[in-house]
């Protein structure tokens, strides 16, 4: 659960400081905008990838559940 909460910490950050640093940035509007969509789609990958790792832990996790109790209902049969 640690791991989880660093890696959305650092994500949160990482886009925070990113958009701080293209707003603040003395570039043209479009310029600006231009690099508002790359950072946007950077961010989307990355929740992507987020949610890929969080479903596959909640399916390694079932698969346990499944596992131990396949385990203990064969023991107690």
């Amino acid at each position: 659960m640690s791991n989880s909460k660093v890696l959305v910490g650092f994500l949160v950050g990482a886009v925070v400081g990113g958009a701080l640093g293209i707003l603040l940035a003395p570039d043209k509007g479009t310029e600006t905008r231009r690099k508002i969509m790359e950072k946007g789609s950077d961010l989307s990958d990355s929740i992507s990838d987020l949610s890929d790792t969080i479903k596959e832990k909640f399916n390694g996790v079932v698969d346990g559940v499944k596992e131990n109790f396949s385990k203990s209902k064969s023991s107690l049969s």
